[in-house]
């Protein structure tokens, strides 16, 4: 079975309609959409229109939560107590559930944003939380998380379904995480490049990291960010290579 193509999408800010252009590109070369739940990015309108496009191209709808941080889209860490931290999760899950189910739709999974995802992936009483906060809401729900991290791991232990996730877009460390934004190197900005990191990943289980090491990986769902400058051109190529 091909592996799941996941991207972050419904991620509009203010009055910038592209970003809902380039998700109805998108979609079809995508089988599961996380959408953005307002906290970092999206509204009610934008979350209504993107859970149509993925009714339409049949893509699984899941959503995208995150820190409240619209100023630095999410992807700033903060120090937030766990009770905080399984409130925010609900209540974005509330919000595009409702409008899920006003377009005939349910949610099929979660995905943390930014911060959020990197820092659960690390902490595992913060990926403790995220995941009772899923199952209590919906226990039938998948978490998408960071292959090998303890976001899968935590998940596990209390029987909710996970997807170890993998990045087309993005480079990693020789511990498995991934490389900061921060720093030179963190995305993968050349289509070939890419194709060939999720071939690798997908057909052999392992990637090759900014050090030139082989580590092993687990590959459920392949992730293409939506904000990506060449994030069609990604997910067509992708689409097509692991279908061959």
């Amino acid at each position: 079975m091909n592996p799941d193509i996941n991207c972050d999408i419904g991620e509009r800010i203010g009055d910038d309609t592209s970003s809902a252009g380039m998700d109805e590109l998108i979609m079809p070369f995508i089988s599961s959409a996380n959408i953005a739940c307002g906290y970092h990015a999206g509204d009610s309108k934008t979350m209504w229109q993107t859970v149509e496009t993925a009714i339409k191209h049949k893509v699984l709808i899941g959503a995208h939560p995150s820190f409240f941080d619209r100023k630095n889209f999410g992807r700033t860490e903060m120090n937030v107590e766990k009770e905080e931290i399984y409130d925010l999760v609900s209540q974005q899950l509330i919000i595009l559930d409702e409008i899920a189910s006003g377009l005939g739709a349910k949610l099929n999974h979660v995905k943390p944003h930014g911060a959020l995802y990197n820092m659960s992936a690390r902490d595992a009483v913060l990926a403790n939380t995220i995941a009772k906060a899923v199952k209590d809401f919906d226990s039938n729900l998948i978490l998408f998380g960071l292959s090998g991290s303890h976001s899968m791991s935590e998940a596990k232990a209390i029987g909710l379904q996970t997807a170890s996730e993998v990045f087309a877009d993005r480079t990693y460390q020789d511990d498995g995480s991934l490389t900061p934004r921060s720093q030179p190197n963190a995305l993968i900005e050349d289509t070939n490049k890419a194709v060939q990191q999720v071939l690798q990943m997908t057909k052999e289980g392992t990637v090759t990291t900014v050090s030139g090491k082989i580590i092993s990986i687990v590959a459920e769902t392949i992730c293409i960010h939506g904000d990506g400058k060449h994030a069609v051109e990604f997910a067509k190529a992708i689409h097509n290579a692991i279908r061959l």
